[in-house]
């Protein structure tokens, strides 16, 4: 157990071998700080020589505690000022390798040699006083060099193999399964005791399991003899090869060595069926396990051993042919486990008002059993809920105090070496539920400087990656169950690795403190924050405060969708970033209002990682050529981006550049290849004013992830091609080779086919794309079955190939796109390939297969070799654009899943659906001739057909093409005007009808002993449609009903629609009003969303019960020009939190007291025919309160954090009418002519001001006239400004 080595015992290591470069010393020589520099390694070497005897003691010595934590600042401090010595030297070693003959330009003179040494001499002397004073208190504390290295921590509790099967919840199919694995009669060919283990993180349940396999009934007769061993962190091979002994029937004598000891205990095993369970195995020693296992050699065939362990290293060490990776508790497990502790039953029936706060708590264990259990027994005297929502809501969630439950897990962490547990710890700057990309947290530890101690030729990316892997291993990560290439921590996980933070890390949550204690402040060195989506400065000013932070990392969990983004006060950058000069890493990716970085960035000296991914940045200043020790410049996403600084050819410490997906960027800067440190260069852009050539790669060596090959038309030579020597670039997995979309007179295709031939990449390739070659044909080198790693290969806008490449032998591949190769006419049996490959089984792993674009195609057909088998694996086929295609004979193909055909021919169609009975996803799009649809071969689909426009019939008997779709769950159909009737199948869930003119009838299921199942039903233009539909029964389960521009509809019938939650009901010019019972108002008051929008001759909805649904959040009412003029009354509902309203009858001005809810918090308000100048104070409203005289003004309900006000011609203030929005954040006005002010007061606390077509405004918001609202403005987060010229 690694408890002694400490995560400052890594940090002070990498201190020493700093202060040993040779560069450093000449640069101290030189400056005349050598000898302070002696005097900081002199005293560092003392305070190293008691780093263990500390280890061990600062668990339950919390002075010793404190004074680690004095050490490890003073670490920072000490490695700030080593830093600063080495920049400067290689800063030194530039200017004097450009220049040998002039005076260097840095230190120009002795005189500032000699100033820039008495500086650095004066830190260093304050460093080595502070050294001096922890030196004094370690002899004070007693902490002595001739500790030797133990576990430091008593022994965890003994487990044993007894087990109350009654109280296990959750572990039955694992049981079975285990039980299954050690009764089986399989045996290894070259052992004959087999070991099977159960892995997983701590707490999980894995000597639970092994308990009750042990006992289990079955396994107690099937085995001669069994032994269960706890052994723990120390793996004794004497006490654990005793306690077997004696297990296995042999006396107590006493052995004088390990010899006799496995002498007899072979004696006792031998031609014996046994089972040996080895609880909680830590250690990684192959050689310990080696010496325990050899007496078990003489076990009879069958004979198990039983292993759990936190450790995935383990199992492979200990030649276990199965491992058992044990999972997670389910929701309803993990509450039954929980409730069985707390309640003494498993369930909360009996105690419905702990229900809520018991869920709770079970979620925020995270399905983990120690947890559960744990806190089960903390609340099993506690029958108040209140205490219960104590426990839900109190801070031991953010805290270490957690009873047994930290405990438990702190052994893994005590067990990791000195460079793991600060990698590990790093991991608390993350929120919970963060997904992990292995590569991201690698740089952001090289960053860190925390794979500064690489060892030989391995660079410290491969030590960060097996580092990551040892810490999946030992169960801190876990795949990512969406997906498998990236990881996620347990919560509780990630409790520990907070917990061992102490001062130096820290997390602001998505609500920002800015009240931070100073303190916290001044001792902390990385620092991340959550995103909000809009990030007001106020909430950064307190970090202006920290001198010595390393670490400004933006992070968060929900991913905002495209149109959506986050937004960062550009005070930030410009006032918060240059007084952070020791930051070593910044990370500010996926701010969309960041659009120029400043100069001031080159002065950050210390910066490894810069990332500026997903923002709109146009180009970065000439100073990043500064940023000497720079290592990633993560630039992907930055759409904008158009150029690159010629400064960046200075970082020759540069690893990794990536600029994927940065379409503006045309041209690479001159001298790039001289960056031969390069990893990762995702793009190079042939030619430009730079005349970048292929052969430029040539010299970057160590290549590796993405590179995207650009503009390949300016290459006219193989040669060049050829001395990339891709193929040596091992390191590369995902290649694009792209030419030019322009095919013309300058394009050579046997010159494109040279070049694409020298291409060839490395076989560890996992994903091809191929853009725009102009050949004829592809190189052999493409479908070749040695590229047993790619999994994906795209073909696009190839259109000079006539053929495609035999790709069926690709043994891995699982998505192949072909598009737009227009000479391409004839597909045949040449595309699977050798019938002898894979045994001849052509395509074995493809799961997706797309073909668009392909105007010349017109017969695809491999079926005739009976002896291959195609396709067995594919799951997903879209054919889409590929007009002329009449002929496809494939073959069947079971495991098709989904087929989409768009613009196809009908043809298509009728040979695509008798692929498969087991297609549950059909989308026919733009099928000419497509008339019925009809049939009896598909269950259980999913049907959407778009733009059929020769459709009449859907689900009648006569169809052309044959479909079951009595078994159909969800249909959509887009686009059929001919379309006369629709018949639903009767377990149909939800059904679109959109654009359907000739749609007269509507026919849902009779109920008669049929459940209801429709649970959404669109109908969208759809004119004609009779509203006698309204009244089947089958509706009755409806949730979600959306009537849009059905301007016949004239009545919505009494009493329908009981359950409604979501109502809808837009461009219904004929509807005069809507009933009162139904439609989600009485008598089941639960609807939740209320849309009534354009229904010029509404007069009446049931507003009167408005105050009644509890339930509605959002409302919106509006454009509906005849609605009774008594509404809006002030009748709200309670919950209400977004209200869109206005151009009803009554205009805006006459609306009066309206008493909205406290939680309405957006309003958009419709102006039109509003008669508002200006909206009341709160003053004035109050005043008239009491008082029947009609306000010529609105009072804003003073609960808003947003407000959008549109189209108020007459609108002239706002300043004072706003005062009272103290909680507003997004302020948006527009079209109001007449405007002339904003609210001043509330402008600084604004995250988002959006104003448009108010050109009263324009000069006090314009920023070139330093008009009078601009010096406000211009620093809120989102602003945007559009006046008409």
């Amino acid at each position: 157990m690694a408890i002694a080595e400490l995560f400052i015992g890594a940090f002070i290591t990498v201190l020493f071998e700093k202060l040993a470069s040779g560069d450093l010393i000449r640069l101290a020589r030189s400056a005349k700080i050598y000898s302070e520099l002696e005097k900081c390694r002199n005293t560092l070497t003392q305070i190293q020589a008691v780093l263990v005897d500390a280890g061990q003691k600062h668990i339950k010595d919390a002075s010793v505690q404190l004074w680690l934590n004095k050490l490890q600042h003073l670490a920072y401090e000490v490695d700030d000022v080593l830093d600063d010595l080495a920049t400067t030297q290689y800063k030194l070693t530039q200017e004097s390798s450009t220049s040998t003959s002039k005076v260097l330009k840095f230190i120009p003179s002795k005189f500032h040699a000699v100033k820039y040494g008495l500086k650095m001499k004066s830190k260093l002397d304050e460093i080595t006083t502070k050294l001096g004073r922890l030196v004094e208190e370690k002899n004070l504390l007693g902490l002595n060099d001739k500790a030797e290295r133990s576990g430091g921590t008593s022994r965890p509790l003994e487990e044993t193999s007894l087990v109350d099967e009654s109280e296990v919840i959750g572990r039955e199919i694992d049981k079975q399964a285990l039980v299954g694995n050690l009764l089986s009669k399989e045996s290894s060919s070259c052992q004959k005791v087999n070991v099977v283990s159960i892995v997983g993180l701590g707490g999980i349940g894995k000597t639970t399991l092994a308990k009750l396999v042990y006992n289990d009934k079955d396994v107690k007769h099937h085995f001669e003899l069994i032994s269960w061993v706890c052994v723990s962190d120390e793996f004794d091979v004497f006490t654990i090869s005793k306690t077997i002994f004696k297990d296995v029937g042999g006396d107590d004598r006493k052995f004088e060595n390990l010899n006799q000891l496995q002498l007899s205990l072979r004696e006792k095993l031998s031609k014996k069926r046994f089972l040996l369970v080895l609880d909680d195995v830590w250690t990684e020693n192959y050689n310990e396990w080696e010496l325990l296992r050899r007496p078990f050699i003489v076990g009879a065939p069958g004979s198990k051993i039983l292993v759990t362990t936190r450790k995935c290293n383990v199992a492979p060490l200990m030649d276990s042919v199965k491992d058992y990776p044990l999972q997670l508790l389910s929701n309803v497990e993990a509450i039954s486990l929980f409730a069985e502790h707390a309640l003494g039953k498993r369930d909360f029936d009996s105690h419905p008002t702990l229900k809520l706060h018991g869920e709770g708590i079970v979620k925020k264990c995270d399905g983990l059993p120690l947890a559960l259990i744990t806190l089960g027994r903390v609340l099993r005297t506690k029958s108040n809920d209140e205490e219960w929502e104590e426990l839900l809501n109190s801070e031991l969630w953010k805290s270490d105090d957690r009873s047994k439950i930290l405990p438990a897990l702190r052994l893994s962490y005590y067990d990791l070496p000195s460079h793991l547990k600060q990698m590990f710890t790093y991991c608390c700057l993350f929120p919970k539920d963060y997904t992990f990309d292995k590569d991201e947290l690698v740089l952001l530890w090289m960053g860190e400087g925390f794979l500064y101690e690489s060892n030989g030729n391995k660079s410290m990316e491969s030590f960060g990656r097996e580092c990551f892997e040892d810490l999946v291993s030992r169960s801190f990560f876990q795949h990512s169950a969406t997906n498998k290439s990236q990881y996620t921590m347990h919560d509780l996980i990630n409790d520990l690795a907070t917990s061992f933070a102490g001062e130096f890390f820290f997390m602001l949550g998505d609500k920002i403190d800015v009240n931070v204690k100073n303190e916290v402040l001044e001792k902390l060195h990385h620092l991340s924050f959550i995103r909000e989506k809009y990030g007001v400065y106020k909430k950064f000013k307190s970090l202006e405060r920290v001198r010595h932070m390393r670490t400004l990392l933006a992070t968060s969990v929900a991913r905002l969708e495209n149109w959506e983004g986050y937004w960062l006060s550009n005070k930030v950058l410009i006032e918060l970033l240059p007084q952070l000069q020791f930051l070593r890493v910044i990370s500010l990716a996926n701010y969309y209002s960041i659009t120029v970085v400043p100069e001031s960035i080159g002065g950050l000296k210390h910066l490894r990682y810069l990332n500026f991914s997903n923002t709109r940045i146009t180009c970065l200043p000439e100073q990043v050529g500064d940023l000497h020790n720079l290592q990633s410049l993560l630039l992907s996403g930055c759409r904008k981006l158009s150029t690159l600084p010629k400064s960046i050819v200075k970082l020759i410490n540069l690893r990794h550049l990536n600029i994927t997906n940065t379409p503006s960027l045309n041209e690479m800067p001159v001298g790039l290849g001289r960056l031969t440190s390069l990893q990762t260069l995702s793009r190079v852009i042939i030619g430009g004013s730079g005349g970048y050539k292929i052969s430029n790669l040539k010299s970057l060596l160590h290549l590796r992830g993405q590179l995207s090959i650009e503009r390949m038309d300016e290459v006219k030579s193989a040669v060049d091609a050829k001395e990339v020597n891709l193929q040596q670039k091992k390191g590369l997995c995902d290649l694009q080779v792209k030419w030019s979309d322009v095919f013309d007179g300058s394009r050579n295709e046997i010159i494109e086919y040279e070049v694409l031939e020298e291409l060839r990449p490395s076989e560890k390739l996992n994903n091809l794309e191929i853009v725009n070659y102009y050949g004829t044909k592809f190189p052999s080198w493409i479908g070749d079955p040695s590229f047993v790693c790619l999994t994906k290969l795209t073909l696009r806008g190839c259109r000079g190939c006539t053929c495609l490449p035999t790709l069926g032998d690709l043994p891995s591949l699982q998505k192949l796109f072909v598009e737009s190769m227009h000479g391409l006419k004839r597909l045949g049996s040449k595309l699977l390939g050798s019938s002898n490959s894979c045994h001849g089984n052509a395509f074995p792993s493809l799961e997706v297969l797309e073909f668009r674009d392909m105007n010349g195609w017109e017969e695809w057909s491999t079926s005739g070799d009976d002896k291959v088998v195609t396709f067995s694996c594919l799951r997903e086929i879209s054919i889409i654009d590929c007009p002329k295609l009449d002929v496809v004979a494939i073959g069947l193909i079971p495991s098709l899943k989904v087929l989409l055909i768009d613009n196809c021919s009908l043809a298509v169609v009728r040979s695509m659906v008798g692929v498969s009975s087991s297609i549950s996803e059909l989308k026919l799009w733009y099928i000419k001739g497509l008339t019925h649809l009809h049939g009896e071969l598909l269950q259980h689909l999913k049907l959407e057909v778009s733009e059929g426009e020769n459709l009449v019939s859907l689900g009648e008997k006569d169809g052309l093409i044959k479909i079951n779709l009595e078994s159909v769950r969800n249909v959509e159909i887009y686009c059929c005007p001919r379309l006369e009737n629709y018949i639903c199948p009767n377990n149909i869930e939800m059904l679109t009808l959109w654009s359907c003119p000739s749609v007269t009838s509507l026919t849902f299921p009779k109920m008669n002993d049929l459940q209801s199942t429709l649970k959404n039903l669109n109908i969208t233009c759809c004119d004609n449609v009779e509203q006698s539909w309204l009244l089947n029964n089958f509706l009755s389960s409806l949730e979600y009903l959306h009537i849009w521009d059905m301007p016949n509809l004239r009545l919505f019938p009494e009493g329908c629609l009981l359950h409604l939650t979501t109502l809808q009901i837009y461009g219904c010019d004929s509807i005069e009003s809507i009933p009162d019972t139904g439609y989600g108002f009485l008598p089941s008051l639960c609807l939740r969303s209320l849309y009534i929008i354009k229904c010029k001759n509404l007069k009446s909805f049931p507003q009167e019960h408005l105050q009644s649904l509890a339930s509605l959040e959002r409302l919106e009412i509006h454009n509906c020009p005849s609605l009774d003029d008594s509404f809006p009354c002030g009748l709200w509902p309670p919950n209400l939190s977004c209200l869109v309203i206005g151009c009803l009858k009554k205009p805006i001005s006459e609306w009066g007291q309206q008493n909205f809810p406290t939680s309405l918090i957006d309003l958009l308000l419709y102006g039109g025919n509003s008669g508002v100048i200006s909206f009341a104070k709160a003053e004035e409203d109050t005043r008239n309160k009491n008082t029947t005289s009609s306000s010529s003004s609105f009072l804003l309900p003073p609960s808003l954090t947003c407000l959008t006000i549109n189209n108020f011609m007459e609108l002239e203030s706002v300043s004072e009418g706003m005062q009272h929005l103290e909680c507003l954040e997004v302020l948006q006005v527009f079209f109001c002519p007449k405007l002339r002010d904003l609210p001043e007061t509330l402008l600084p606390s604004l995250s988002s001001l959006s104003i448009a077509e108010c050109n009263k405004l324009r000069k006090k918001c314009d920023s070139r006239r330093k008009g009078k609202y601009w010096p406000i403005i211009s620093q809120i987060p989102k602003l945007h400004l559009g006046f008409n010229d």
